[in-house]
């Protein structure tokens, strides 16, 4: 056993300080909670104890920059579903975080929910203390939480984060396969083009001993770009490193993510892809939020942010003002000309019958299975004209590398 001084504060919001006695600073803390008393600092009555906590704290500070950016999607996804049913089981909220945390091996989710269960001891709302890690809780993760608290459903929200959280999950997992299998053709393509324009075929070409004006124009216009990526081909990298650059710091300017977001939703085949999509995410969020009770205009402010496109996320801004100066919703959805038809008449006859929630959670469901599709149709389609271009690019090279030879061996049987 050894002794921890500490500084609390008890039900009555006074400051209360003293001594308890306990096998760890955990444990302390959890006598300290069930006595009705929430610890503001606490450390262990030994110099050299002192020493080893602030060393632990540095340690800490120090590793953080580090392990917070490591809690991935799936990371959340998890934690979120274990924290569902230990809430569901009845478990209180600091219980149930200390029991996850323990079976926790990824240090920085340890590190997550041991931030957690510190603050949440300490008599901070579950809310808050995720909404001081912004890069992990999104703003509607925090929303939902906060609703959950105050109207005692935190169960119940906690199941509706999954079901989003998991669809999310669902839709980053489709685009990753869906974009596999065009960039490894593409990266294979591209690489076989250089080697074959800077290696072989300026072997081919010398081994016949023609002189380059004799060659036939396919021929020179490749030999042209042969000898140009030998010699320059250094400066085309940097070049084209620059350009890379520029278009990501360009990107995420305001501007630059709006045209970017604008170009993505008029591109053929992947536009009507992410439109879907997004619509698919507005009418679920929007559901999950109505139904928990946050209002209207607060909801629309917290789906802005989750659809990841700045065209309609601007689109949803009008939307706002026009719902708060006394708008319905379904008039502006319709005028923006961004949402599809069926789920601007979902919205209106969900606010004439009051069931909007309701509505628009059956109609997700739609709007998923059509995201689906839509992405299906894509990996369809992509990879075959992606393969038909590079055909039709190595076609050309195989074509002007042949004409040479064929002209020499037509010379040699006159």
């Amino acid at each position: 056993m050894a002794e921890f001084s500490y500084n609390a504060v008890n039900g009555s919001g006074e400051a209360v300080s003293g001594v308890i006695s306990a096998v760890d600073q955990r444990s302390a803390v959890a006598d300290l909670v069930a006595k009705g008393l929430f610890a503001s600092e606490m450390f262990e009555d030994s110099e050299s104890s002192r020493v080893g906590v602030g060393v632990g704290i540095l340690d800490s500070i120090r590793s953080m920059s580090f392990t917070r950016s490591k809690v991935s999607s799936k990371d959340l996804l998890q934690m979120t579903m274990q924290l569902g049913t230990a809430l569901r089981a009845g478990l209180p909220i600091l219980n149930a975080i200390e029991i996850i945390e323990a079976q926790q091996h990824k240090p920085a989710v340890k590190e997550l929910l041991g931030h957690l269960a510190s603050t949440v001891s300490s008599g901070t709302a579950l809310s808050d203390a995720m909404a001081e890690r912004p890069e992990i809780f999104s703003d509607l993760y925090s929303s939902m939480v906060r609703v959950g608290e105050t109207g005692g459903i935190l169960d119940k929200t906690m199941k509706q984060l999954i079901g989003l959280i998991a669809r999310d999950e669902s839709i980053k997992a489709s685009m990753k396969n869906a974009a596999a299998y065009p960039l490894f053709v593409l990266s294979v393509g591209i690489v076989s083009v250089i080697i074959v324009l800077t290696k072989v075929l300026p072997s081919i070409v010398e081994s016949m001993g023609t002189p380059t004006s004799m060659l036939p124009l396919p021929t020179r216009m490749l030999m042209a770009t042969s000898d140009f990526l030998v010699a320059y081909g250094w400066l085309v990298a940097i070049v084209l490193g620059l350009a890379v650059f520029a278009f990501v710091k360009f990107k995420r300017t305001a501007k630059g993510r709006l045209m970017w977001d604008g170009f993505k939703l008029r591109f053929p085949i992947l536009g009507p892809v992410l439109k879907t999509i997004a619509v698919g995410r507005f009418a679920r969020t929007l559901g999950a939020l109505t139904e928990c009770g946050i209002t209207i205009l607060h909801a629309l402010a917290v789906v802005r942010d989750t659809l990841g496109n700045e065209v309609l996320g601007r689109a949803i801004d009008d939307v706002t003002s026009r719902v708060k100066a006394g708008e319905p919703l379904a008039d502006p959805l319709a005028e923006s000309g961004l949402f599809p038809p069926l789920l601007v008449q979902i919205v209106s006859i969900g606010e004439q019958t009051g069931k909007l929630d309701e509505l628009l959670l059956n109609a997700a469901d739609t709007f998923d299975d059509e995201a689906d599709q839509s992405l299906a149709r894509f990996m369809a389609v992509f990879p075959a004209i992606l393969i038909l271009l590079l055909a039709l690019v190595v076609g050309f090279i195989i074509a002007a590398t042949l004409l040479p030879i064929m002209g020499m061996s037509i010379s040699g049987v006159a």
